[in-house]
């Protein structure tokens, strides 16, 4: 038997012979049976020990059973303990109630029922021991608790500091994917001047065109691959605004096809887009809804076989336009139908992936056909039995009209000839750009840095400077800010041409003073109606 199992009973009895009866009595191997032959003695193993009751004798000298009691009860850490009187004297009513009163559980005349003692005894004793593994239950609960507290505040302190590092890394991923648009689209401005002058130097042979051609188009996929880029990550931190207006679909999808017919007819595809007699109107970003129905069509082309079939059927149907684009392609696998617009998600593995792409058109495509408020699901009947993308946006009033469309045709060159001075730390993209504008009839001057533009702008006084923002010695916005000081109110209209294009990037260029704010590479049709604004206001 343990000492835990062993529970102390206190006898208190002035007499001797009185005691050794209690301790016959009581003898019990889960029993430690502790004497005291007075009140005071009592009170010391009180002190010393937990009792599991209190055996005590009424009639004592110094100090009554009664009054040991009273000190017993008044005592915070005896206060519980039961106590059985015995007396053989007082057996009149009111010294049974004066007991009781007193704090006693029971009241025994002498001579004692050995039995009855020992009943009452192993009664308290075993409510005792309860009591004990009740609290020791209790403690070890509370170590427990204590324990998983103590866990649950390591793994929460752990949770928030991979939340951080994540934060951290999603951040670096952030910074370093706009670095990278940057750094990328910097040779792309220099080719795609390159080939615009090539084209604006008259005919040319057909090897020379056919070159051309090819370095534009895969000039064109590079953007579009970098912007992809760079709105995934926008789209994902909730800093992509959709300029919304009331738009005809079929302008929006004719966008979409102007830009990816030559890939599909490089690949030998037949193009049908089938839509209704009437005009469907959406509430939507023109850019943005055009840009959906390109990747989708891109995709369509991507994954077809050369000589395929690609189809475009618009419909309404329950106050929604249902534009499905369907393919004779390799198909979609019926558990991959969800999956295809997981981010980086490919139909081919890594290693033997023959059809390009960085697996984020799809995902992009549902979370800008999500922000108009529309959804896009893929359907498959399995390998090799092509593939149909629908998407559903909803419709607006038919009373309400488009916005009227803008000119987008423009002329390769403007009318009237502006001084303009290039200011590009990069050697082949202000050369490229400076001799696409002589061509084009414009008096240019190019230089490498910062103040050097200040220099220049002083002593050729241009009317449209052409400021690359990341240059030594001053970047772009200290150029810019540093000429407005000097110009006052002087008409003269500053662009900035940067390979950085993320909102906050235009709002510094804004912030800054400059006019414009144009991405590398940049599109010449914008720039020659931005130089034809220029010379329509005034040269």
């Amino acid at each position: 038997m343990t000492e835990t199992d062993t529970v102390n009973i206190l006898i208190v009895d002035d007499e001797p012979r009185n005691l050794a009866v209690l301790e016959s009595v009581l003898d019990d191997p889960g029993y430690r049976l502790v004497r005291a032959m007075s009140g005071d003695a009592a009170l010391l193993a009180l002190m010393a020990d937990e009792f599991a009751v209190l055996v005590l004798d009424v009639r004592m000298p110094g100090m009554t059973g009664f009054e040991l009691a009273q000190m017993v009860k008044e005592r915070r850490k005896t206060a519980r303990i039961p106590i059985i009187f015995l007396s053989a004297y007082y057996n009149e009513d009111q010294h049974v109630l004066e007991g009781y009163g007193t704090g006693a559980v029971d009241y025994l005349h002498k001579p004692v029922n050995p039995a009855v003692l020992r009943s009452k005894v192993a009664v308290f004793a075993e409510l005792h021991k309860k009591t004990r593994q009740l609290e020791m239950a209790n403690r070890q609960l509370s170590d427990l608790n204590e324990s998983l507290d103590q866990r649950v505040r390591e793994r929460t302190r752990e949770l928030q500091e991979s939340e951080a590092r994540l934060m951290d890394a999603s951040r670096r991923k952030d910074e370093f994917l706009a670095t990278l648009a940057h750094e990328l689209r910097n040779p792309l401005s220099p080719m795609r001047n390159a080939v615009h002058f090539l084209k604006l130097r008259g005919p040319a042979t057909q090897d020379v065109q056919w070159s051309s051609d090819v370095i534009d188009r895969q000039v064109a996929a590079m953007g579009r691959l970098i912007d992809d880029l760079m709105d995934v990550s926008r789209i994902n931190q909730g800093r992509i605004e959709l300029r919304r207006a009331v738009v005809s679909l079929d302008e929006v999808l004719a966008d979409a096809v102007e830009t990816i017919q030559p890939q599909i007819d490089g690949s030998g595809h037949k193009l049908t887009v089938i839509e209704p007699p009437g005009r469907l109107m959406v509430d939507a970003d023109r850019g943005r809804l055009s840009q959906v129905f390109m990747n989708l069509l891109s995709n369509a082309a991507k994954y077809t076989d050369p000589g395929g079939q690609i189809e475009v059927r618009v419909v309404s149907e329950a106050g929604h336009a249902v534009v499905s684009f369907h393919d004779s392609g390799i198909g979609i696998q019926s558990h991959r139908l969800e999956a295809v617009f997981d981010m980086f998600s490919q139909e081919e593995p890594a290693i033997s992936r023959s059809r390009g792409g960085l697996g984020i058109g799809l995902s992009l495509t549902r979370k800008l056909v999500q922000l108009h408020g529309g959804n896009v699901t893929a359907h498959s009947d399995g390998p090799g039995k092509g593939s149909v993308f629908v998407v559903r946006l909803p419709l607006v009033a038919a009373t309400v009209e488009p916005e009227a469309p803008g000119q987008d045709a423009m002329p390769a060159a403007a009318g009237g000839a502006l001084r303009i001075l290039v200011a590009d730390d990069n050697q082949d993209a202000a050369e490229t750009m400076s001799v696409l504008l002589e061509v084009m009839g414009h008096e240019v001057r190019r230089v490498h840095d910062g103040e050097a533009a200040l220099d220049m702008v002083t002593a050729f006084d241009p009317q449209l400077v052409l400021l690359d923002i990341g240059m030594p010695k001053l970047n772009g916005y200290e150029a810019c800010r540093s000429i407005r000081e000097r110009d006052g109110h002087a008409a003269r209209t500053l662009v900035a041409v940067t390979g950085w294009g993320q909102p906050q990037d235009l709002k510094s260029s804004s912030d800054a003073g400059f006019d414009h704010h144009l991405v590398k590479p940049v599109d010449i049709d914008t720039l020659v109606r931005l130089i034809a604004d220029r010379v329509a206001a005034g040269g």
